[in-house]
């Protein structure tokens, strides 16, 4: 009888957990942020406590199960309305490599070792820090890189506002500071606040507005 509960528990999870996961969003495991995984573990450790715990009520995990999954659909939610939240939650990605020169103090900042970005190169197919341009560590721990033989035009886009706010990393990556910033909006013809997402390419800057995504 016992093995039938355990049986029973164990289908009832999985099917239950199969349907609160595709309610939360389609994310690879690579992708997972730090609230996605936090919620992850705990939904799998009280999972395995009520398949073990035989005698108690099932509803003793599936209740807060079901909060963890409300919490997180919430703050996925809120934090696409909030960048701020989005940053303190997710994080933001990190320049490793900035036009050739590695950025030590950012490795420092990220606990992150030479080992750690050689490994990551190779795993790009990249066989020297001195064939890349870019190099940026992204929110999920991967490494996108951006070579000089690829990229020799700068031909890449990288990103100066998001969500109408300021990426001063890239700015400070590219030597330039606000009153440049100002000076290109200005030339757009467009105001900061206007601004859902804009990036800079081949020496230009390219601006989507939050008007033009209701068209």
């Amino acid at each position: 009888m016992d093995y039938l509960v355990v049986l029973i528990r164990t289908v009832l999870f999985y099917v239950l957990i199969t349907v609160l996961y595709r309610f939360m969003g389609k994310r690879e495991i690579g992708q997972l942020g730090i609230v996605d995984l936090i919620v992850s573990i705990l939904i799998a450790e009280l999972a395995a406590v009520s398949i073990e715990n035989r005698d108690e009520s099932i509803f003793l995990s599936i209740v807060p199960i079901l909060a963890l999954v409300f919490i997180q659909v919430g703050m996925a939610y809120y934090s696409l309305k909030n960048a701020k939240v989005r940053d303190a939650f997710d994080g933001t990605p990190s320049v490793m490599i900035n036009r050739g020169v590695i950025n030590f103090k950012e490795m420092v900042r990220q606990r992150y070792n030479i080992d750690d970005l050689l490994t990551q190169l190779r795993e790009q197919h990249v066989r020297s820090i001195a064939d890349v341009d870019y190099a940026i560590l992204e929110n999920s721990g991967n490494l996108s890189v951006f070579t000089k033989k690829n990229n020799q035009f700068g031909d890449y886009p990288l990103p100066l506002i998001l969500d109408g706010e300021i990426q001063e990393s890239t700015l400070e990556g590219l030597s330039k500071n606000r009153k440049w910033l100002d000076k290109m909006l200005i030339d757009e013809r467009v105001d900061l606040q206007d601004v859902f997402y804009a990036f800079y390419r081949n020496k230009s800057i390219f601006v989507i507005k939050h008007s033009d995504l209701n068209k």
